[in-house]
């Protein structure tokens, strides 16, 4: 990592946010170094052969709806090929499923959500009208709603968008679903989208997180990259290097001083990483706010390499890449509220991917991969894989008898594979109101440190959890102007 005149800025994390922000250095004629602890770099943007041979897994994120939405992203236009130094490298190719989403329920058709809202709002029956009213008018209000909504801190491109729906996504999911909706069905797909956000769905805006979901299946789907995940973080990786930027893997920093000389570090950490290689340079009432940082739930995974498709009770849950398991709205508020207690669901909430059905080519003719994970008190050391097939048996029977190869990670093994998932918490941070607005701490400029030249972009800064890179964005161009 030694150069004579050192580096512009210095990237320690290539998670998305980090490999954003490097991109967005480099380009904007920034000398970058971007170091990664692990082997390869992505973060959450891995995919490996986790089961069997020829079956290639996505280790965390693999649905990038947010990828595909947010500004970060979209300005970066990974579907068109490197140029420059590296060119050659073919850009990112989205692939859909046919449906973006089901939620089954016991003795009635599955709930499915279309890219098309007149189709999805027309399978809701009674709450056809209230979805229109909804998560139709924030569909129309298209890019400057998702936009507001993923730069939290910076002027609104959509206030009066913004208002309307912000007086409904602020609310509980249990409160809206029981407003709003007059069905099962309808209260069901809410809850299920809302779960997403690890809480406890009588929270205050975990409606809003249900809510922008919703909106981002109709207005850019729920797509997955082809070939896996990994091949969004190479191509950030190849963008990086055709501007001129250094990489380095498999170096992980314990301190600061590892670092060259540069006007700018910025950390895609979490807080306690942060604490971890920054130590006294941080001024003491920082440091306390950073060790007061609130980590969310843990999750634990599973994937499956498996001899054929899921068995579904209904055909049509077949045709999802996403599918939620847990049934009615007081049953997933049930098994979300039992986590947020620090307690372990029977009946757990699942959220389930089927990424063979958009792209075939993650597994061998004929087969297909999936994955699901639970969400479980932090730190857990729980094996939930009997609780989670049996959610999946309850809508799939036979299911097990496909399996061909299944492999676990739990907190722990998250955590050993990236630090940054603390106690297997893989959204930066507990999702809370509270810590919406202090992530890490209340500024108009979360990402900036104390420290002159030292920030921090990870998904522990706004607008939180997601492969949407606007921590990285956010923090790049802080430093752009201040550095």
């Amino acid at each position: 990592m030694s150069r004579a005149d050192g580096f512009d800025a210095v990237v320690v994390g290539s998670g998305p946010n980090g490999l954003v922000a490097a991109v967005t250095l480099a380009e904007a004629g920034r000398r970058v170094l971007l170091v990664e602890a692990a082997g390869r770099f992505g973060g959450g943007l891995r995919t490996e052969e986790l089961t069997l041979p020829g079956f290639r897994h996505d280790v965390c994120a693999t649905v990038l709806a947010l990828a595909v939405a947010s500004p970060a992203f979209r300005g970066l236009r990974l579907d068109r090929p490197t140029a420059g130094p590296g060119a050659g490298r073919a850009g990112v190719e989205w692939a859909h499923a046919p449906v973006v989403a089901a939620h089954p329920l016991d003795g009635q058709p599955a709930v499915l959500v279309h890219r098309d809202l007149e189709r999805t709002a027309g399978g809701l029956g009674k709450d056809a009208a209230a979805w229109r009213a909804t998560v139709g008018a924030a569909v129309r209000a298209g890019d400057p709603l998702v936009d507001t909504f993923l730069a939290p801190l910076s002027p609104p491109r959509a206030p009066l968008a913004a208002a309307r729906f912000g007086a409904a996504a602020a609310l509980p999911a249990a409160v809206l679903g029981r407003t709003l909706f007059r069905t099962e069905r309808g209260r069901a797909v809410l809850a299920g989208m809302a779960a997403h956000s690890m809480l406890d769905l009588r929270s205050p805006i975990t409606a809003g997180y249900g809510l922008l979901l919703a909106v981002l299946a109709h207005h850019v789907g729920w797509p997955m990259a082809a070939g896996g995940s990994q091949t969004v973080a190479d191509a950030l990786v190849a963008r990086l290097v055709a501007n001129g930027g250094e990489v380095v893997s498999g170096h992980p920093v314990q301190d600061l001083k590892e670092l060259p000389p540069a006007r700018s570090v910025l950390l895609d950490l979490t807080p306690r990483q942060v604490l971890d290689v920054a130590g006294d340079r941080l001024p003491p009432g920082y440091r306390r706010r950073l060790s007061r940082f609130r980590y969310g739930p843990g999750v634990f995974k599973l994937d499956w390499a498996l001899s054929g498709p899921v068995p579904w009770r209904d055909p049509s849950v077949g045709l999802a890449g996403t599918v939620h398991l847990g049934g009615t709205l007081e049953e997933i508020m049930l098994s979300e509220a039992e986590v947020a207690a620090g307690r372990h669901p029977a009946r757990p909430y699942v959220l389930l991917t089927q990424p063979t059905v958009a792209d075939p080519t993650r597994a061998p003719e004929g087969r297909h991969v999936l994955w699901a994970y639970c969400h479980v008190p932090n730190g857990s050391a729980r094996d939930m894989t009997d609780a989670i097939e049996a959610q999946i048996e309850r809508f799939a029977p036979g299911f097990r008898d496909l399996v061909l190869a299944r492999h676990a990670l739990g907190p722990a093994a998250l955590q050993a594979r990236n630090a940054n998932l603390v106690g297997g918490d893989i959204g930066g941070g507990e999702a809370s109101l509270a810590q919406f607005a202090r992530r890490p701490r209340y500024s108009p400029h979360p990402w900036a440190t104390p420290v002159p030249g030292l920030y921090i972009c990870s998904s522990s800064t706004p607008p939180g959890g997601g492969v949407h890179g606007m921590g990285g964005l956010q923090a790049a161009r802080l430093a752009l102007r201040r550095d």
